[in-house]
């Protein structure tokens, strides 16, 4: 395979450096940048490196060892920064890949070592005065690199179990096996099965680049750790560890861990700050570096004497015009939040005296069938929404027509704000309360039980 000139690290990240703060249109020799998503990757391989984009094997400096990746980023609440994407490495040839160790894998073997080059993408503004503003070279630090390496295990273990049509992004924690292809009917062969299972190519979930960018790029992260040595990731997963830190405190009360914590709160939330005692952390388990990188959500749920526990499970709410003009259900921000989502559900069980004990823990997150099911209630608020949502006034409540939880046994839709008052404006114009998408309480249900 013909090379580059670049054939050291030092070499390529000096060039990297040479185009930061000069606007891609200058850059664009070839008018690539017209070319959809993507482009900005390729026109910095072809018109400010000279090369043409290589094999989907090799990485794109092959003699230094260097993959050449463009990640976009934007700035969220306060000027926080976040990954906009996920960053998608290579395509899964199952029929090879499963015969790999992790050190021979096409992963490894590609993305070792990244120049990651940042730039912000900026709503309404075109791709030719976007700028690169950051270059650096990446190398998966240690404690990273144990889990990783696991999240590979994982998805190797399906393709050998013969169940590559099984695989999700939300069965890992760092490095995830995304969908890759021009439609959902895109598929390839497995080698221990005859059913076609998706086209899928590593990446790196959306979740972990925003903390690659503020700690790595920024130098702005400083969150709290939940496993201090990260040499425990050699013998065990990262699960297995949190659960081991639990277990001593299974089967007491809240009112026994209140005491023993020295707890005094009747908050909402008790349940969440018991659970940062337990694992020794003093804010909030949830911005832990662990579980951002991961896309970890913790959800405590009380579970009643009878089995049955009171909520179902809500979603961020959705801005109805936004939704409208979603096309694709893998491009929607739904599908982007829940499949790439680990679920930590954190149990406590009713017993008959009315107290609620801490049962168990689970790391879950939603199987593939349910997942189609999901797509089938998007499908159908998408369509509502665009066709005119009906609003109906009953009694002095206002009902409509999108999908209730009688119609799905996974899924549905319903009101998600303060109060009646609390509104968004539909595509025509009139105000809505706002709503969001929910996990039935029943199918919650049914998971615990499977636990």
């Amino acid at each position: 395979m013909e090379g580059t000139k670049y054939s050291t690290k030092e070499a390529v990240l000096k060039r990297a450096q040479e185009i930061i703060g000069i606007p891609l249109g200058e850059v664009d020799k070839t008018g690539r940048l017209s070319t959809g998503k993507g482009a900005i990757g390729t026109v910095i391989e072809e018109s400010w490196y000279g090369y043409s984009p290589n094999s989907e094997s090799e990485p794109d400096f092959p003699e230094a060892g260097v993959e050449l990746k463009a990640t976009p980023y934007y700035h969220g609440k306060g000027g926080s920064i976040h990954a906009k994407e996920r960053l998608v490495c290579n395509i899964i040839n199952y029929m090879e890949e499963y015969d790999k160790t992790f050190k021979t894998s096409s992963f490894w073997h590609k993305c070792e070592t990244m120049l990651l080059m940042s730039y912000e993408h900026k709503k309404d503004v075109p791709k030719s005065e976007f700028t690169i503003d950051k270059a650096v070279l990446f190398s998966f630090p240690e404690e990273d690199l144990l889990i990783i390496e696991n999240d590979w295990k994982t998805i190797i273990d399906k393709i050998r179990n013969g169940q590559a049509h099984l695989i999700s992004e939300g069965d890992t924690m760092y490095l995830a096996a995304c969908t890759k292809g021009a439609n959902a009917s895109s598929v390839r062969q497995q080698p221990f099965s005859d059913i076609p299972a998706k086209q899928r190519a590593y990446s790196l979930k959306s979740s972990y680049m925003t903390q690659i960018l503020n700690q790595y790029i920024f130098g702005t992260a400083t969150n709290e750790r939940i496993i201090t040595d990260w040499k425990q990731l050699q013998k065990h997963s990262f699960e297995d560890i949190i659960v081991e830190k639990l277990q001593p405190y299974f089967g007491k009360t809240q009112g026994q861990l209140k005491a023993y914590f020295n707890v005094d709160s009747g908050a909402k939330n008790l349940n969440e700050v018991l659970l940062a005692k337990m694992l020794g952390i003093k804010g909030k388990i949830a911005y832990t570096d662990e579980f951002q990188k991961a896309c970890i959500v913790p959800k405590t749920i009380r579970v009643q004497l009878n089995g049955k526990i009171k909520e179902s499970m809500s979603f961020p709410t959705f801005d109805f015009i936004k939704l409208s003009q979603e096309k694709e259900w893998e491009e929607s921000e739904l599908y982007n939040y829940i499949v790439p989502t680990k679920f930590l559900f954190v149990i406590f069980q009713e017993n008959e005296k009315g107290e609620y004990v801490f049962d168990r823990v689970k790391f879950w997150n939603i199987p593939n069938d349910d997942l189609d099911e999901v797509q089938r209630v998007w499908n159908r608020t998408v369509k509502t929404i665009c066709e005119g949502v009906i609003l109906e006034e009953k009694n002095g409540k206002i009902y409509n027509n999108l999908p209730k939880q009688s119609e799905s046994e996974v899924a549905h839709v319903r009101p998600h704000g303060k109060d009646g008052s609390d509104k968004l404006p539909l595509p025509d114009g009139r105000m809505m309360t706002k709503q969001c998408f929910w996990f039935n309480r029943t199918y919650v249900e049914k998971q615990i039980r499977e636990m």
